[in-house]
């Protein structure tokens, strides 16, 4: 049944994920918590510091101090939204962007061996069913 195989596919795509994130603390003097917050930031789209901090579940005073800390390691910008002068905008920068693009090969190269061993009507009805799969997800907490 597809119930296992796509099981082991979140475990491995989990796994990635964390190996990630310790490459981060390792390699760029980030704390295992700082690289996880980067994460969530950078996967919520340039949140608000609130948004950030009701995601993670997290008093926006914690939050505050995460990201000052994100911004003085120059991980992180706090940019003064446009609609509302008192928010700001999280957005991360080039140089998380560098390391995470390096982070992301691993990816790429799943990828590039899909789309070489399936044909293209595979690809196609994969593309469908993976379409589908993701319209059936938990949907993600409000940010």
């Amino acid at each position: 049944m597809f119930t296992e195989p796509l099981a082991e596919i979140y475990r491995k795509l989990r796994l990635y994920f964390y190996r990630e994130v310790a490459l981060q603390s390792s390699q760029n003097s980030l704390t295992f918590s700082e690289s996880f917050c980067l994460e969530a930031i950078y996967s919520l789209g340039e949140p608000t510091i609130n948004a950030f901090a009701q995601f993670m579940n997290i008093s926006s005073p914690n939050a505050t101090y995460k990201v000052n800390s994100l911004v003085q390691k120059g991980y992180l910008k706090k940019v003064r939204s446009d609609e509302d002068r008192r928010e700001y905008h999280l957005v991360v920068t080039d140089k998380f962007l560098k390391f995470h693009e390096t982070n992301t090969r691993g990816y790429e190269k799943t990828m590039d061996r899909i789309c070489q061993t399936f044909t293209a009507e595979e690809l196609s009805t994969l593309d469908q069913f993976m379409t589908r799969i993701n319209d059936e997800l938990v949907e993600s907490p409000p940010v």
